[in-house]
């Protein structure tokens, strides 16, 4: 809103001479910072009238696993409400439409993918948070398959899309993930690296594969108070950082990175981002006043993938937030182990913090490693920009 405000008055500006005095929100870098503050600010201000609205309408006990010990570990949540992600999600939105340009096209893709997401969540969460006061026989949630669907349908308009506005530049925009050691242009020249190139099958089918598997893996991460949003403030402080690089053609050659025109406006998008879980862990710090439930992890994992699928840094996502994915792939194992042998488990509980938390170490032990784990995870990926 801004960018457009000043765009349209910008020849007035300049004949007056006050152009310089708001030059300032030319620069994505300044607009991706203010992004953060003003996200974090804006669920700080918001969070005790939301929260407060959430208990009017909190019926219910603490979530139930199929573990005593663990239920016994979680009886003291049973009073925290769910669907907290509205705030992540509300300042999200409310930052990019204030300091994002607009104009750009995967700017509005990406504002609509996290809407999706988010009202997805919501609905889920909606009927969770209000269970006991409709009644026997209402519907605890949506059912996972219910999920998944619109999941694989949000991820594959989103892959689809960014293939098709991708056909102005293809060279990059639909080269392979890249990879430390491969280079998108010959050091020293302007002159592109021969990447392979992705046909719209595989491209797309790698989008819904990414942008779907990550919004269930920060999904599964929602357990304990914190875990999720601290570390995905860590991932979306580095993919502001590597949409920067994306973005700018000048630093993108220098450092042999694929050129994504335009993307550089994502790092407001992964500004506010960050900013929105910093605040919401304001308030879901141990111990939590209040859980993101589906309405923030669905939107935050698909949102970090929409934009590494952008840029084209997939593969360092899986890395940053790697955390993230160990949980989904002990939930998987752990299931799928348990049909295969009859009974018999893996870890003492999954997803794999649970595991930790039953073994001995306290919820905010598990949390905090967790996060130590992620901030060397985030500094090793962006290390290895520097391998090319």
């Amino acid at each position: 809103m801004i960018v457009a405000l000043l765009n349209l008055i910008r020849s007035w500006l300049e004949s007056n001479q006050l152009y310089g005095y708001v030059r300032i929100f030319d620069r994505v870098d300044f607009r991706a910072i203010a992004a953060v503050i003003f996200s974090f600010l804006f669920v700080v201000m918001l969070g005790r009238p939301v929260i407060r609205w959430l208990l009017r309408q909190k019926v219910g006990d603490a979530p139930e696993f199929y573990h005593a010990d663990l239920n016994r570990l979680m009886a003291q949540k049973a009073n925290t409400p769910t669907m907290g992600g509205v705030l992540i999600c509300g300042s999200i939105l409310a930052a990019s439409l204030l300091l994002a340009d607009l104009r750009v096209f995967y700017v509005n893709l990406g504002l609509i993918l996290l809407l999706g997401m988010a009202v997805l969540g919501g609905i889920d969460d909606w009927l969770k948070l209000t269970n006991a006061r409709r009644g026997q026989g209402a519907r605890e949630g949506l059912h996972a398959w219910e999920k998944l669907i619109f999941q694989l349908g949000f991820a594959f308009l989103a892959g689809f899309f960014v293939y098709r506005y991708g056909l102005q530049n293809p060279e990059m925009t639909h080269s392979f993930p890249a990879l430390p050691l491969v280079r998108a242009f010959k050091p020293g020249t302007d002159e592109p690296e021969l990447l392979w190139q992705l046909p719209a099958w595989s491209f797309t089918l790698l989008a819904v594969l990414m942008i779907a598997g990550s919004s269930n893996a920060v999904n599964m991460s929602d357990g304990m108070d914190g875990l999720a949003g601290g570390i995905a403030i860590i991932c979306s402080f580095s993919l502001m950082i590597l949409c920067g690089v994306a973005g700018s053609e000048e630093i993108a050659k220098q450092l042999l990175m694929p050129y994504i025109p335009y993307s550089n406006e994502l790092a407001v998008m992964a500004g506010a981002m960050a900013g929105a879980c910093l605040g919401f862990l304001w308030y879901n710090c141990s111990p939590a006043q209040v859980f993101m439930g589906d309405t923030g992890s669905l939107a935050l994992g698909a949102l970090m993938a929409y934009i590494a699928v952008v840029i084209r840094q997939e593969f360092l996502l899986l890395l940053i937030g790697g955390v993230y994915y160990v949980e989904i792939l002990s939930v998987v194992l752990q299931v799928g182990y348990f049909k295969w042998s009859r009974g018999r488990r893996i870890f003492r509980c999954a997803p794999i913090h649970h595991h930790f938390h039953l073994g001995g170490w306290t919820e905010q032990q598990v949390v905090v490693r967790f996060w130590l784990i992620t901030a060397i995870l985030a500094a090793l990926a962006l290390a290895t920009i520097r391998l090319r």
